[in-house]
């Protein structure tokens, strides 16, 4: 067990600071001491000798005019002679800008000034404990990341501005301001369709919608101004069109965290590609396959696909778990399940919350030994206001709602996305906001998940999904396949007939597209032609 030394220096009684830092150590696993307040060089000098600490932490908080000669004899008969220990300081800014200046903080391993979060303070000890294992980089594989930050999530955030210049500047700012752990790279449309076929791109859409990536060169360089800072992981979206061969593009080229890839999506019934639906089910397990053999971690972007055109909740929960359901089929071990937050728009906190235990609830009934999820949470992006004040609201306040999940990765979206794709400074922003209130919610808050109408609503989700699923099986009514639930015919018939259906898919061919739905009380339900509320049982009964 390392051990931690704390003293206030000089004629410094101020303690609390110092005790609290002393207190986060002890938590992490440190022995520490603390000697107490106004003690002199002599009094520390000795308790090293008698301690013996891999780390001493000292405090001062009173005038820098008053610390020039302290420090000057703390450093000349203490840290020069003791070239094993880390020295560390809590202080005032000013104290801290003097002693630069007067180079005497040249010795010290980190200088805290009182604005640095928890976290921040036991990334730092957890980096010291780790020595010699991790070396200076924060680990670069999303399993072993999560247990390094744990208790906070990780940070992930999309990035793609219109052009290469603009992006990997902006990575490498971003990766310099040591707040986001997950870089997102946000390709343009031409990239995730046309990488392979750059001959059919419309080149007036360079740039829409992301960073014109067109060569391996490209994303290597993206990777390379991401080597700095806290190292953050990078990934990326999956191409539309090609899509295991632009999964081994992504490996190879940015070491990718993990794959994102949907069931269902990214072809004919969204017009992201001209793939057929059972074609790109079926390719898009592959996927899957692929990761899972590899180990790379898995995240099947399905259920928000639906609530973002407007399907009933109960459709979104069926859809959460039936995407986990194929990854694990697909031999995925770890899996991260992303939720999607205020979605639709219109939806309730309360009703938001159970839509997001029911679909944990499900999902994480398949745990085994050899499948494991990991909750990531996120803003809707349709749920951010114009107003960037109002924004920055939204964004404090779904995080707060998020972190009833304990997320292990919260997807940050930064305030300003209902303008414009965000810049640097926008996403150290908005990390910066979320900070803070992940922070708070660490520290304590009520248990929201015991509220009566959310566990109401929770377990009329689950049954209703329950009944979704149980229609989809039905289907292979002649007992054709092994497993309906997993067969890319199957699901792809569940979507034809409306078993799996959205407003938003009204027209589109290989979908069925009659469902309406209707909020009542932040619920989003389906309803007749009417608009009356009808019951799951009702709307299945009527699916030929």
């Amino acid at each position: 067990m390392k051990k931690i030394l704390g003293a206030s220096i000089g004629s410094c009684v101020h303690v609390a600071g110092i005790i609290n830092f002393l207190n986060i150590a002890s938590k992490l696993g440190y022995n520490t001491k603390y000697i107490g307040s106004a003690i002199d060089i002599e009094r520390l000098d000795k308790a090293i000798k008698d301690f013996k600490p891999e780390i001493v932490g000292v405090s001062y908080r009173l005038s820098p005019e008053s610390s020039e000669e302290l420090f000057r004899d703390l450093q000349n008969r203490i840290i020069y002679l003791n070239k094993d220990i880390s020295f560390i300081i809590g202080t005032t800014a000013s104290v801290a800008d003097f002693l630069k200046e007067k180079k005497l903080l040249d010795k010290f391993d980190i200088v805290f000034t009182g604005g640095e979060s928890t976290e921040y303070v036991e990334k730092y000890l957890k980096g010291k404990k780790s020595e010699g294992i991790i070396g200076k980089k924060l680990p670069q594989k999303l399993i072993e990341r999560i247990s390094f930050k744990s208790p906070y999530p990780l940070l992930r955030h999309h990035f793609g501005r219109p052009t290469m210049k603009e992006t990997i500047d902006g990575i490498r700012k971003i990766s310099e301001s040591g707040l986001l752990d997950v870089v997102s790279i946000g390709p343009d449309q031409n990239a995730q369709e046309f990488f392979f076929n750059p001959e059919k791109m419309d080149r007036q859409q360079d740039g829409a919608g992301g960073v014109p990536v067109r060569s391996e060169a490209d994303l290597a360089s993206l990777y390379a101004a991401s080597r700095t800072g806290n190292y953050p992981l990078m990934r990326c979206y999956s191409g539309t069109n090609d899509v295991l061969k632009f999964a081994e593009i992504l490996l190879k080229n940015i070491n990718n965290a993990w794959c994102a890839i949907p069931l269902c999506w990214y072809n004919e019934i969204d017009n992201r590609s001209q793939r057929g639906l059972e074609t790109a089910i079926r390719e898009n397990q592959q996927v899957m396959a692929w990761h899972g053999k590899k180990g790379v971690p898995v995240e099947v972007n399905e259920s928000h696909h639906w609530s973002l055109r407007y399907s009933s909740d109960s459709i979104a929960v069926a859809a959460a778990y039936l995407a986990a359901y194929n990854a694990k089929k697909m031999g995925v071990n770890h899996y991260v399940s992303q939720y999607m937050f205020n979605t639709p728009p219109e939806t309730s906190f309360i009703m938001d919350l159970a839509k997001m235990l029911a679909k944990v609830e499900m999902i994480e009934s398949l745990h085994d030994d050899d499948f494991h999820t990991y909750r990531e949470t996120r803003t809707g992006l349709y749920s951010m206001p114009a107003d960037f004040n109002e924004g920055k609201g939204q964004l404090a306040s779904s995080t707060m709602l998020q972190m009833q999940l304990s997320p292990s990765i919260v997807h940050v979206v930064a305030y300003c996305e209902s303008s414009y794709a965000a810049k640097p400074e926008d996403i150290i922003e908005s990390c910066g906001i979320v900070h803070k209130v992940i922070e708070n919610c660490i520290y304590g808050i009520p248990d929201m998940k015991i509220d009566i109408n959310v566990s109401a609503r929770k377990n009329t989700l689950i049954n209703d999904a329950g009944l979704i699923l149980k229609k989809i099986k039905d289907l292979d009514s002649d007992k054709k396949y092994e497993d309906p639930l997993s067969e890319p015919a199957i699901i792809a018939e569940s979507i034809k007939r409306g078993i799996l259906d959205a407003p938003h898919l009204a027209g589109v061919k290989a979908a069925c597209g009659k469902l309406k739905t209707m909020f009542f009380d932040g619920a989003c339900l389906a309803v007749d032609d009417c608009a009356n509320m009808i019951s799951e049982e009702e709307r299945l009964e009527k699916i030929s």
